[in-house]
């Protein structure tokens, strides 16, 4: 870790990270094919102070801008493109004590990140979710106030020191921050989608796990009005789906490079003389460099939007905005080339051992985060209605109308 006055640069962010990554993506596919969650890989992380990106150097962090965050979380997803996804809530539970009022709280919690405490989520619930009121509630007991109920898609908690938890107090919308070794906390890697396989998105039961008064930190996610925090998440799947793009092309270019077999109808000899290879692998590079520019571009708004206290309403529709347009885009670019890069050879680039199809499944997997036909129809009402972008949104069964009469 930097011990510099001033923030790190990116000259000085890779030296540290770069030989991380590179070792991570070592591993990538025997993980895959394993299914061995990525606990050695976090450990490095962790070591290494990557949580702490953001800290400011006087709390013992490397002081990132959020560009310079959301360059590194493109380059370990190249590595790895589950662990980015896996941190996604910590980085923006980094973001709230940053923006929260100074006090012994802050400096706290930021200190405890740059030391190594990663910080997990579980928000989304199965079944009727929290389309009306989160079913996982807090109440209060002779003994203090309770936790209790089952989420799923708890995302990256698996190799978190903490929970932070979306729940129901009496009707209003509360973040529960609680230990994930506390007792009355139970988590499953029983996630089943086809990608981002290795990012412990499975389900956490709690049962009268025991919750501090100072673990009750304000609204919870779903609340209306404007926040910096849907595009901030937002693009870090974004960040995810750029860092594919990335790996993709460099599999896909290493396995031509070496690859002597042909067709007798080919255009050249060899297949890195066959222009219609090199087209394939033109347009890969095309959309790895597209990706990660759309990426950085929302990241400068929302440096801007951050640094201003992220209130004005103004800058927060700005940033959501960006973000949801970058998405459209970013998604229909990377999956168009995790599916093309199979045009470059024949059977044998369908090995499992290659297991190039990783990356169109783990791209198709975190593309539906935040479906992106309903961002579609909501960037097009805001442009031509002024409808408000859908900030606060859940996920759930809804009842059809003439019932919720």
């Amino acid at each position: 870790m930097t011990s510099t006055a001033q923030p790190v640069s990116d000259t000085d962010l890779d030296a540290v990270f770069a030989p991380i990554y590179a070792d991570i993506a070592t591993g990538a596919v025997e993980r895959e094919i394993d299914r061995r969650l990525a606990h050695d890989e976090v450990r490095r992380l962790r070591a290494a102070h990557f949580g702490a990106l953001r800290v400011p150097v006087e709390y013992g962090g490397y002081g990132a801008s959020v560009r310079q965050l959301f360059r590194q979380l493109i380059e370990l997803a190249a590595a790895e493109s589950n662990l980015p996804q896996a941190l996604r809530v910590h980085f923006v539970f980094v973001e709230d004590q940053l923006l929260a009022e100074a006090g012994p709280a802050r400096e706290q919690w930021l200190r405890a990140v740059s030391a190594g405490t990663l910080v997990g989520n579980a928000i989304t619930e199965p079944g009727v979710g929290a389309v009306g009121r989160y079913q996982t509630r807090l109440t209060e007991s002779e003994d203090g106030w309770k936790l209790d109920g089952t989420k799923y898609y708890s995302t990256g908690s698996l190799y978190a020191d903490h929970i932070l938890v979306a729940a129901d107090r009496d009707g209003e919308r509360v973040s529960v921050l609680v230990d994930a070794d506390a007792d009355g906390v139970r988590q499953h890697d029983d996630w089943d989608g086809f990608g981002q396989r290795l990012t412990a998105s499975g389900t956490t039961e709690f049962t009268g796990v025991a919750v501090p008064q100072d673990r009750i930190l304000g609204p919870g996610y779903g609340d209306a009005g404007a926040t910096y925090s849907t595009s901030y998440l937002q693009l870090i799947q974004l960040a995810v789906l750029a860092g594919i793009a990335q790996r993709a092309e460099r599999d896909t270019r290493e396995w031509v490079a070496a690859r002597r077999r042909g067709y007798t109808h080919s255009a050249a000899d060899l297949p890195r003389h066959d222009p219609l290879v090199q087209q394939v692998i033109g347009r890969l590079s095309a959309a790895s460099f597209s990706a990660r520019a759309s990426v950085l571009a929302v990241a400068d708004v929302l440096d801007e939007v951050l640094a201003a206290g992220a209130t004005e309403e103004k800058g927060l529709v700005e940033a959501e905005l960006a973000a949801a347009q970058a998405q459209l885009g970013v998604i229909d670019t990377v999956l168009s080339a995790t599916t093309q890069l199979f045009e470059v050879g024949g059977a044998s680039i369908t090995s499992e051992g290659l297991r190039l199809d990783r990356h169109w499944r783990n791209a198709r997997t975190i593309s539906v985060h935040n479906p992106a036909v309903q961002k579609a129809r909501a960037i097009g009402d805001h442009l031509l209605n002024g409808a408000q972008l859908p900030f606060a949104w859940s996920a759930g069964e809804r009842k059809p109308a003439e019932e919720a009469r």
